[in-house]
């Protein structure tokens, strides 16, 4: 098939390459020419311009967008609806928010086009591993666009199939799944995030217990200096904890234990905060995502006002003095 990408970063540009190895085409545009060459090197169509990239694709044509959320990708989708004809489909595969892919989804279907949201997860290993995905819109559409999301996915693989899945989407075993209609991809792939967010925190909390198991505070007879790198290891072999992030954690480790190349200051992308907001809208708890979205504001500050009152507190009613700065 045929695909217009728009954003040829981290992962759009491996999206275009992963499907010019399956024998797709594809034609691609970038703010950076630089990008946009090294995909024509790759085999793909170069354009100029959005314009530009809407006059080489056949119709019915599909265009995805891979932006960062927010008003770019709002920008892009919004000139794209402007250029393509009825039956022609806008993807967002970034990591917008579901809510306004419903919007989008309204008023392009009131142009006769249709959308698709796509939430997409593989990072920079995607274009060796493939891309889980989770994708929302109308099912002929979705249908249409299959040997495009086929390519993408990483495919069974070697994982054991799950017990009693018989009569039930294959695609979800191929690792991606039509969710349903437009908003729940991108609705899905929040939650993910989300999810994300509260399995990091859990790692980093306990190697911080590991790594201070040595501290002075403690009795001699139970202090111990512990190897990161090689319980890291260790645990990505048969652990029942083991997951791609602790395979992720291992090769940091591995590099150099104390991590002295970073700061320990950690963002958050938007998804963390969107699922909380979700979960109080619906009046469901979710106490470790939220405290793993709040620690990672905590990350941001040197010295946090409410550390401040804390040790106010300390001073007011027991005394406690600060430690002198060095």
């Amino acid at each position: 098939m045929q695909l217009g990408m728009i954003g040829l970063g981290r992962m759009g540009g491996n999206i275009v390459r992963r499907l010019l190895r399956d024998g797709h085409t594809a034609v691609v545009f970038d703010q950076n020419p630089a990008a946009v060459a090294g995909l024509v090197e790759a085999g793909a169509v170069g354009a100029s311009s959005l314009e530009d990239l809407v006059s080489k694709l056949e119709g019915p044509r599909t265009a995805w967008v891979m932006l960062p959320a927010g008003a770019i990708t709002e920008e892009a989708v919004k000139a794209l609806a402007g250029l393509m004809e009825a039956g022609d489909c806008v993807i967002d595969g970034g990591n917008s928010f579901y809510g306004d892919d419903v919007r989008r989804g309204i008023e392009l279907k009131a142009k006769g086009l249709h959308y698709v949201d796509v939430g997409t997860s593989g990072g920079v290993w995607g274009l060796e591993r493939g891309y889980c995905m989770m994708i929302g819109g109308d099912k002929e559409t979705v249908d249409r666009l299959d040997p495009i999301f086929k390519t993408l996915a990483p495919g069974v693989g070697d994982i054991p199939k799950t017990p009693n899945r018989e009569g039930r989407d294959p695609r979800a075993e191929q690792g991606y799944i039509h969710a349903g209609p437009i908003g729940a991809g991108h609705f899905v792939k929040m939650v993910h995030n989300g999810i994300e967010y509260g399995l990091m925190q859990a790692y980093a909390e306990g190697f911080d217990i590991l790594k201070h198991a040595n501290s002075e505070a403690l009795p001699a007879e139970r202090r111990f200096d512990l190897n990161m790198g090689d319980i890291a290891e260790v645990w990505r072999r048969g652990s029942v904890v083991s997951s791609w992030l602790l395979d992720l954690t291992a090769q940091a480790l591995a590099g150099d234990e104390n991590l002295q190349d970073f700061s320990g200051y950690v963002e958050d992308s938007g998804e963390g905060r969107w699922t909380i907001n979700a979960a109080v809208e619906e009046g469901v708890p979710a106490t470790v995502l939220s405290n793993a979205l709040y620690r990672r504001f905590r990350s941001r500050e040197q010295e946090s006002y409410a550390d401040k009152l804390l040790s106010a507190m300390r001073k007011g009613f027991g005394g406690h003095q600060e430690p002198k700065k060095s």
